[in-house]
């Protein structure tokens, strides 16, 4: 298939770069000691996760349990879900995945961690739990390295539990503060006979400077395997890096300098990037989408030397890639301008 077969608005997904930037990010893992976990919320798909396994990573991420449960139908046996699980449903839940994959999970509350310790009470086969620390995202994690002793000490008091050690994830440019704050917090465990076996950051944006927190252990970069608008505008890469692209066609020409798209809020998401507008379109760099309802985009051709015409497709690098992915049933993997496959998006509205 020839990518002018497909229907719009579809995802594209260039092999070529996702291979590239797979391998970049586990050469620099390599290079500075770090164990790669990548983030899977990117692109929900087992293939790719496999392929991430394949290069050198030790396991992935996956944000919600419905996400991971999917994965582990996929054939993934090492999962890291950095969520806090509530409720006895899902705690049902994660006690049948635990049974089939390693699992390892956090918490930053007593409340999360007894629901942890009444769910799974089986010494021989511990739940790993990890402690989520804020340094400095303005998120979930405990506040202080005492708060961070007291659910390691809880966690280790639990017979069907074990201390799997620290996670963070970092704000953009927080490396040095993560620093400051993990090594206040490593010597308090130390001093409590608690050193945590596990410290794992994560985040795309600053992931070629994951090594500078020293006392990370492993890394959970997400976005880094298509990269987007966000990414190039913080520094992460550049056009040539976005392997993800949604394709779309000029449905309506209402003005000369006025483009409507049939990929609106459902296609292309509605998040913001420092760049502003919804996206590039990267035939007519200097358009702008300007905005979006659900079934258009509305794009702005006043600074373009050369315009689209009515029923001209074209290509679109969306803001956030990771939202895209979620809006999809599927997407088509090329090369060049041929479909070399279709990938179905296994965990689409996983959102439990």
């Amino acid at each position: 298939m020839h990518i002018d077969d497909i229907e719009t608005p579809a995802v594209l997904i260039d092999l070529d770069i996702v291979e590239r930037n797979l391998k970049a990010a586990q050469d620099y893992a390599d290079q500075h000691g770090l164990k790669l976990r990548p983030h899977v919320k990117t692109h929900k798909l087992p293939r790719f996760a496999r392929a991430q396994m394949a290069l050198g990573a030790i396991g992935i991420t996956a944000q919600k349990l419905g996400e991971a449960e999917a994965m582990a139908d996929g054939g993934l046996a090492d999962i890291f879900l950095p969520y806090n699980i509530l409720g006895a449903g899902k705690l049902a839940r994660l006690k049948a995945l635990h049974d089939r994959v390693t699992l390892s999970v956090t918490a930053d509350s007593l409340v999360t961690l007894a629901g942890y310790a009444a769910t799974f009470t089986d010494p021989s086969n511990p739940l790993a739990v990890l402690v989520e620390c804020d340094t400095g995202a303005a998120r979930c994690g405990v506040q202080t390295a005492e708060q961070a002793v007291e659910l390691a000490r809880a966690t280790a008091a639990s017979p069907g539990l074990r201390f799997g050690g620290l996670m963070v994830y970092p704000k953009r440019g927080g490396t040095a503060d993560t620093q400051i704050w993990l090594s206040s917090t490593v010597a308090a465990l130390t001093t409590a006979n608690l050193p945590p076996p596990v410290i794992s950051t994560g985040g795309t944006p600053d992931m070629l400077r994951a090594a500078e927190v020293t006392l990370a252990t492993e890394h959970r970069p997400g976005t880094y395997i298509y990269n987007d608008r966000m990414q190039v505008a913080w520094g992460h890469g550049t056009w040539e890096d976005c392997a993800l692209t949604v394709l779309t066609t000029v449905v309506s020409r209402p003005t000369p300098i006025r483009a409507i798209l049939d990929a609106g809020s459902k296609a292309l998401a509605a998040d913001l990037a420092p760049q502003g507008g919804h996206g590039r379109i990267t035939a007519y760099p200097d358009a702008i989408i300007t905005g979006l309802n659900e079934e258009h985009g509305i794009v702005d051709l006043s600074a373009c030397a050369e315009r689209p015409i009515i029923g001209e497709r074209v290509r679109v690098i969306p803001n956030h890639a990771c939202v895209v992915t979620n809006l999809f049933d599927r997407v088509y993997l090329i090369r060049g301008t041929q479909v070399e496959d279709m990938g179905e998006i296994t965990s689409r509205g996983k959102l439990t």
